[in-house]
C-alpha cells in the first residue's frame, strides 16, 4: 500500500477527465437550449476537444518525462479544476469551447504521464496489467457518473436555464481532490528522468515515414472511419433522444448512458471472442449487426412519437434498441490497435501511438461536424441513417487491411527463418 496516495489520484485523474470528455454529447444538447446555440455551431465542440488532445499529444508526449509525471498532472489537474470554476460564472458558449479545449490538452498530459507512471508504482507485469485495467474500467465508470451527474443539474422545465452549469463546481472540486492527493504523495521518477526524448522534429519525421508504409496507412483510414462512427453517434445521441425521440432533456442525457454500458459490455466480451476467432471475422460481423441494428432502430424511432414521456418506464423503446450498437462496434477500435502495433516492431511503437491519437481525434471531429450539419439540415433521423455509409466503408477497409498484414507477417515469418 506505499503507493496508494498515488493510484488513488490516478483514479481521480482519469475519472474527472472522463466526466469532462464525455459530457461533448450532453453539452451540445444543453448550448442548443441555453445559448440557441445551431447543431451545426454546436458540433464545433468536438472539434476545441479532440484537436487540443491530438495537438497536446504531438507536441507534449515526447517532453512530459523531462518535465515530470507529476508535475504534468499537477499542471493538468490545476488548468482543469480553474476552467470549470470559470464556467458557472462566465457561462457562455465561447468559454465552453475553452472548457474543452482546456480539458483535451490536460487528457494528453494525464494519460501519458499515468501511462507511464503506472510502471513506476506496481512491482511485476503481473501487477501493471491489473492496475492498468482498473484505471481503463474507472475511466467508463467516469463515462457513465457523467450522464448522471450533469443531468442532475438540468432544468427540463426551463430549457434557457443555466443551473447546469453549476455541475462544474462539482467536477473542480475533484479536480482540486487529486491535486492535493497528489501534492501529498512522494513519487520517485528517478529511473524516468535519465530518459532524453528525441527533437520534435526527429518524431515528426518519424512519424510520416510510418505513415507512408501501406499497411500503417490503411490502419489509419480505418481508425479515422471507426471514431468518426462511434463520435457522431456518443456525441449526438442525447440530441437525438430530446429532438427525435421527444424525450426530457434529462432523461436524453441519462438514457444515452445506454451507449456506454453497452460499450463496455462489448468490449469485455470481444476479449474473450478474440481469443477464439480471427479478429478480421468477429470485426465484420459486429459491423454486420451494427448496420442491421440501425435498419431496426431508426423505423422504431419514426414511429415512436405521439405520446408523452416521463421516465425511464414509459420511454420508447427505439431509446434502449439504438444505443445497443455500442455492443458491435466497441470492439473495433482496440481489436485494430493491437493488430498494427503487434505488426511493427517495438521501436516503432512510440511514433504508431501519436499516430493513433491525431488520426483518431480528426476522426472524431469530423464524425461530430458532419452529423451536426445533417441534423441541422435533414433531421435527426437521416443523420443517424448517414452512419450506414461509414460502416461500409469500414469493412472494405478491414478487408484490405486485412490482406495486408497478413502479407506483412509472411515477410516478417520468412526473414527471420532466413536468419536462422
Amino acid at each position: 500500500m506505499t503507493f496508494w496516495r498515488i493510484k488513488l489520484s490516478l483514479f481521480l485523474n482519469y475519472f474527472v477527465i472522463a466526466m469532462l470528455l464525455n459530457s461533448v454529447g450532453t453539452v451540445i444538447l444543453q448550448v442548443q437550449n441555453t445559448y440557441g446555440v445551431s447543431e451545426s455551431s454546436a458540433s464545433v465542440l468536438e472539434a476545441f476537444k479532440d484537436l487540443s488532445i491530438a495537438l497536446a499529444s504531438f507536441l507534449v508526449a515526447s517532453y512530459v518525462a523531462r518535465i515530470g509525471y507529476k508535475l504534468s498532472m499537477l499542471i493538468a489537474l490545476g488548468l482543469v479544476g480553474g476552467a470549470c470554476m470559470l464556467m458557472p460564472s462566465m457561462g457562455s458558449f465561447a468559454m465552453t469551447k475553452t472548457l474543452f479545449a482546456v480539458t483535451g490538452i490536460s487528457f494528453a498530459l494525464i494519460k501519458v504521464s499515468v501511462y507511464a507512471t503506472i510502471g513506476i508504482v506496481t512491482s511485476d507485469k503481473k501487477e501493471h496489467a491489473s492496475f492498468m485495467n482498473f484505471i481503463e474500467s474507472f475511466f467508463m465508470i467516469g463515462i457513465l457518473t457523467g450522464y448522471f451527474v450533469f443531468s442532475a443539474f438540468v432544468n427540463d422545465h426551463d430549457k434557457q436555464s443555466t443551473a447546469w452549469l453549476n455541475v462544474y463546481y462539482l467536477c473542480a472540486g475533484i479536480a482540486f481532490a487529486a491535486f492535493f492527493l497528489l501534492v501529498s504523495a512522494p513519487l520517485n521518477e528517478s529511473s524516468v528522468k535519465e530518459q532524453v526524448p528525441k527533437p520534435f522534429l526527429e518524431d515528426f519525421a518519424d512519424m510520416v515515414k510510418l505513415a507512408a508504409k501501406p499497411l500503417v496507412l490503411i490502419f489509419i483510414v480505418s481508425a479515422f472511419i471507426y471514431v468518426l462512427i462511434e463520435q457522431s453517434i456518443m456525441s449526438w445521441l442525447p440530441t437525438f433522444n430530446s429532438k427525435v425521440l421527444q424525450l426530457p432533456a434529462t432523461l436524453s442525457i441519462q438514457m444515452a448512458s445506454i451507449l456506454a454500458a453497452s460499450t463496455a459490455l462489448g468490449r469485455f466480451s470481444a476479449g474473450f471472442a478474440l481469443r477464439k476467432v480471427n479478429w478480421f471475422y468477429v470485426l465484420v460481423i459486429c459491423l454486420i449487426a451494427a448496420a442491421a441494428l440501425v435498419l431496426i432502430a431508426i423505423p422504431l424511432a419514426q414511429a415512436s412519437g405521439g405520446h408523452t414521456v416521463s421516465g425511464w418506464h414509459d420511454a420508447p423503446l427505439a431509446a434502449f434498441v439504438f444505443p445497443l450498437i455500442g455492443l458491435f462496434i466497441a470492439p473495433i477500435y482496440p481489436a485494430i490497435n493491437s493488430v498494427i502495433l503487434s505488426s511493427l516492431p517495438a521501436r516503432q511503437h512510440g511514433p504508431m501511438s501519436g499516430l493513433i491519437v491525431i488520426f483518431s481525434a480528426l476522426g472524431g471531429t469530423t464524425g461530430s461536424i458532419i452529423t451536426g450539419n445533417m441534423f441541422q439540415v435533414f433531421g435527426g433521423q437521416t443523420a443517424f441513417y448517414f452512419s450506414l455509409v461509414p460502416i461500409t466503408i469500414l469493412i472494405v477497409c478491414l478487408y484490405f487491411f486485412n490482406r495486408i498484414q497478413k502479407k506483412t507477417d509472411s515477410v516478417l515469418t520468412f526473414n527471420a527463418s532466413a536468419t536462422h
